[in-house]
């Protein structure tokens, strides 16, 4: 796998912007840490900012071949996740879906892709305050569950009692998606409820949803079906 760039910046409270630059592995996840040409030292975002407020992600996680999926992860746990997009090709600043204050160990999380990756990437954020992240690779004409990227387990498992109410998704697969365009949400009789076009971020920034959101039930799964 090649070693490769990853670059974003994101805007203080206090009004600063933070550069952030590493070299990390295409199709390994890693840690985006502070760029050296505006700081002493490479650092995790919660150690350089800790107290204070992301307000505006001015550019998302970028990458040779575009990122799949990036969150700020807080003691193992997803706190936000993060759009994505290829240097060049993304739109005006964001702000993060909700505020929170940074902490001492928070780092930003981010998967940078390879040229041939299929990785398919289903991001969601719940009525309850819960972001999380599902992935799961297609190969050929068939069905791919998704899985959380930190329990390993499906939608149900992970979100059971609460409500969608934003979410994105990222595939280079384009018309060899046939759930949608993107991922269905699948309910205990196998009938979509909800779901989601994916956008591929290494054409265009991906952007929320608040379209297609549906109630998690046990037994409910996020559904990426192929025909190819």
């Amino acid at each position: 796998m090649a070693s490769v760039a990853v670059q974003a910046s994101v805007m203080l409270n206090t009004g600063e912007v933070v550069d952030l630059k590493t070299t990390l592995t295409e199709g390994t996840e890693g840690e985006l840490q502070t760029s050296t040409d505006y700081a002493v030292s490479a650092v995790s975002i919660g150690q350089f900012a800790d107290g204070k407020m992301i307000t505006q992600i001015l550019q998302p996680p970028t990458a040779p071949n575009g990122c799949s999926y990036a969150y700020i992860d807080r003691r193992g746990e997803i706190l936000m996740v993060i759009p994505v997009a290829v240097a060049g090709v993304q739109n005006e600043a964001m702000p993060p879906c909700r505020n929170f204050t940074l902490q001492a160990g928070d780092t930003i999380r981010v998967m940078a892709s390879t040229a041939a990756s299929r990785l398919f990437s289903y991001n969601c954020i719940t009525n309850q305050g819960v972001q999380a992240i599902f992935t799961g690779t297609p190969g050929g004409a068939a069905n791919t569950s998704l899985t959380h990227i930190k329990s390993g387990q499906g939608l149900g498992a992970s979100l059971t009692g609460q409500s969608i109410i934003q979410h994105f998704a990222t595939s280079v697969d384009g018309s060899k998606l046939d759930s949608g365009g993107g991922v269905y949400l699948l309910n205990d009789k196998g009938l979509p409820v909800g779901g989601v076009a994916a956008c591929n971020p290494i054409k265009l920034q991906t952007e929320k949803s608040m379209m297609g959101g549906a109630g998690i039930f046990l037994n409910f799964v996020a559904r990426v079906t192929t025909n190819a």
